[in-house]
């Protein structure tokens, strides 16, 4: 079909169809003798045909039936008797657009196919603005709304730069006026500042105040007529509000072709969903809308919104959404922004009238220059398809996300969205599926309606000539709802059983004539004359069942000769095991999935040849040692002395020093006159290897005599200079500070005089043998010595 569509008086013709085969296919991967039928055959890939010519091949096998179109076309299959995975686009052309082209589009698939479209989105010069302020009207947030009183008159004139026509509503929102969100108390309720005596409306969770108006008079004398309201905890209910605000179109009144901007104010984080179970509320949003009288009922019998479904809602009713928040939440409305599409977010301390202005006026900038799709399934099929989309931005870049920034008024954006089909549903049913492509913030939008095709239609006739009815491919009749007419001839179902089973087809098929057809499986394949076989219910090994080195039979693998185990993971061959000696794990072990097991636990390596706790490793050789000792370290008649004793292979070196390589083990032999031997030790290719080194570490008797007497001496002359340093000490503190004591008087330097008595006085009484009638006492008055006079020895 010839479609085209003109804008601006220039012809545009956009590429529409674009079937891509998988990569690799060749003609051999559409042939197997397990495809006998017409369904079958297609499941293999879009590079895949089927003949139902009613002679093709002499009637040969239903598996010849199905190949690559090339090759049926060399054997004799013209195109008209082909059944083939074929991709159709058709576009309508018929329907005018100025922004998004085309509108509608149909798409013919079949499983494992896909389709490529592309989209062009324009951007006009100039659009009508509708702008709805959505204000949270709680306590906190009264000085903000004075500010927004001015804000009417001065943003249309900022706005007459950017749009033809700004238009402006308003609404207030609370939270939901149930505990605990807020005070049920009845005089709570008419009032929540009562506490502060001030007069405030009621808690409420959506109030639409103000649909879509040119007047700037009248949406000033609104904002004058607001009071702030209350609530207890800090989350709002803004969310709820913004999905009643975008459903609401008719109450709200926004206009069809206008570029539509819902503003959000406040200065706490909103409620998501599951947040009213606090509340006892359980039933999830519905999405609609639920206003009467302009006020949202539903706030106290729904649930908040999910993110999910706000988002849905907000491209369906193309909405671009501009988030005002103070600097103490930017945070938290910067990680919501970035689950809803067209939304912009803005920073300030206080919601000033100009700065609120700046702000519309930068975000309308930003969103208006920024071209994104969104891409949806329908939710019934939403499995069976896939989708990416690519887009190619006026300036010739392509970017791995869904949009493009910078686009300037009169450029084209064009996106490449791709549809694949994974499967059929499990009725193998044909269905129809719509695919929405809107772009973010756009009235316009693209319908993709996908027509999948899950069964033949095999040409006028309906027959396929499967593999179904006795008798060969004589013919089978096929309707289109894929029903089938047998024949009613058969043959035993023992031909469907295998050797000890009770069921036919492993329980896995039906039996008809005599031979198997299997179920499908959303699992994998099931197949084998007596559906036996399966790519599922097996271990599976690499992310292979059966490793890729087997098939899976009755749950259990099959492997390849050369393979065994569980998962067909283990080599038959024991080459892996093998050492360089030849022997199997050096026979210390034995070869168990190609990885050999050691015998002796303390043994490990790649063949059972390292052992560094082994028992005696060193111990066992020192007779060996010390033989070669006894007999000088000479090579000559060492081994017919020693061979009871010593390995088969022993050498001398200068120094011992073992590569880590070469699994040395260091030793040392303590022989009788003191002397230490090293020695090491290794074990390759079966043999035990020995190597003596011929500088022993022998201690020198003389040099020990001198050390000690070094050490002795040493000792006397540390204890006499530490002796006569204490006496040099003691007799420098024994003398004053002028001099010794025999050079001069006595002095007391730093004594406090004041205690020093003028005078002494001292009783003395002394008795005789004959005692007198009364005692008789002495009295002798001592003079105190004068300072000057110094004491007399």
């Amino acid at each position: 079909m010839t479609w085209s569509w003109s804008t601006n008086g220039c012809v545009l013709c956009l590429l529409l169809c674009c079937v891509v085969e998988a990569s690799g296919a060749g003609e051999s991967s559409c042939w197997s003798p397990s495809v006998t039928s017409c369904a079958e055959c297609l499941r293999r890939g879009p590079q895949c045909a089927w003949c139902f010519k009613k002679d093709f091949l002499d009637a040969a096998g239903p598996s010849q039936r199905c190949d690559s179109p090339a090759t049926l076309l060399r054997r004799g299959c013209e195109r008209e008797f082909m059944e083939q995975s074929e991709v159709k686009v058709e576009v309508n052309a018929t329907v005018s657009s100025t922004q998004v082209s085309p509108q509608e589009i149909s798409i013919t698939l079949r499983p494992g196919s896909e389709a490529s479209v592309i989209v062009a989105v324009k951007q006009l010069e100039r659009y009508p603005v509708d702008l709805y302020c959505l204000v949270d009207v709680s306590a906190s947030m009264q000085e903000n709304l004075d500010h927004l009183k001015t804000m009417g008159v001065a943003l249309s004139f900022r706005m007459a730069a950017q749009s033809s026509d700004l238009w402006l509503g308003f609404g207030s929102f609370v939270d939901k006026p149930v505990s605990p969100y807020i005070n049920v108390h009845p005089s709570k309720l008419r009032n929540p500042c009562s506490d502060y005596e001030i007069s405030c409306r009621p808690a409420h969770g959506f109030h639409h105040v103000l649909s879509m108006t040119s007047n700037m008079s009248e949406f000033t004398r609104v904002i004058k007529r607001q009071r702030i309201s209350g609530n207890m905890d800090t989350p709002e209910g803004g969310l709820d509000a913004m999905l009643q605000a975008a459903v609401c179109q008719r109450s709200v009144g926004w206009r069809p072709d206008a570029k539509r901007l819902l503003l959000l104010m406040t200065d706490q984080p909103s409620h998501l969903a599951l947040d009213s179970r606090l509340a006892g509320i359980v039933t999830p949003h519905d999405g609609l809308c639920h206003l009467e009288n302009n006020v949202y009922t539903g706030s106290t019998e729904m649930d908040h919104p999910s993110v999910g479904l706000l988002s849905d809602k907000m491209l369906e009713n193309h909405m671009l959404s501009i988030f005002a928040v103070e600097k103490q939440q930017y945070q938290w409305y910067e990680e919501l922004v970035r689950l809803l599409p067209g939304s912009y977010l803005g920073k300030l301390g206080l919601f000033q009238a100009p700065n609120l202005i700046e702000l519309v006026v930068d975000a309308y900038k930003m969103l208006l220059s920024e071209v994104a799709v969104s891409v949806s399934v329908e939710d019934k099929a939403a499995s069976r398809y896939w989708v990416s989309v690519s887009p190619v931005c006026p300036d010739g870049s392509t970017v791995k996300d869904q949009r493009c920034s910078g686009v300037m008024p009169g450029q084209t954006a064009y996106f490449n969205i791709t549809i694949g089909m994974r499967s059929c549903p499990d009725s193998a049913e044909h269905e129809d599926v719509t695919v929405m492509v809107r772009p973010v913030g756009y009235n316009e939008s693209t319908v993709i309606k996908i027509h999948s095709k899950c069964a033949c239609s095999c040409g006028p006739t309906r027959r396929c000539y499967e593999e179904s009815q006795c008798g060969g491919s004589s013919g089978r009749e096929q309707g289109p709802d894929r029903g089938l007419v047998k024949d009613s001839g058969g043959g035993s179902n023992w031909n469907c059983r295998a050797d000890g089973s009770e069921v036919d087809c492993s329980g896995r098929g039906a039996c008809e004539c005599g031979r198997c057809v299997c179920d499908l499986s959303r699992l994998g394949s099931v197949r084998g004359k007596y559906c036996e076989i399966d790519d599922f219910s097996c271990p599976y090994r690499g992310g292979l069942p059966c490793g890729g080195r087997g098939v899976c039979v009755s749950g259990e693998c099959v492997c390849q000769d050369e393979w065994t185990g569980d998962s067909c993971g283990c080599p038959v061959s024991t080459a892996t095991c093998q050492s360089a000696d030849g022997l199997l794990c050096s026979g210390r072990g034995r070869c168990a999935c190609g990885r050999c097991v050691c015998d002796d636990p303390r043994r490990y390596g790649d063949f059972c040849e390292r052992c560094p706790a082994c028992q005696n490793s060193c111990q066992s050789f020192w007779n060996c040692v010390d033989c070669h000792l006894s007999h000088g370290l000479a090579q000559k008649d060492i081994a017919a002395h020693c061979n009871s004793t010593c390995a088969p292979l022993v050498g001398y070196v200068d120094v011992v020093s073992g590569r880590a390589e070469e699994m040395w083990i260091q030793c040392m032999y303590i022989s009788n006159d003191g002397c230490r031997h090293r020695f090491q030790t290794s074990t390759q290719a079966g043999q035990t290897q020995l190597q003596i080194s011929t500088r022993p570490e022998c201690a020198d008797n003389s040099r020990l005599l001198g050390t000690f007497l070094s050490v002795c001496a040493l000792t006397v002359l540390c204890g006499l200079v530490l002796v006569a340093v204490s006496r040099l000490l003691l007799q420098k503190r024994a003398l004053s500070p002028g001099g010794t004591a025999a050079e001069g008087p006595y002095h007391c330097p730093g004594k406090d005089l004041s205690f020093i008595p003028t005078t002494n006085e001292k009783t003395v009484t002394y008795r005789r043998d004959c005692l007198p009638d009364r005692p008789v006492e002495m009295h002798i008055q001592v003079a105190k010595m004068p300072l000057g006079d110094p004491w007399q020895c």
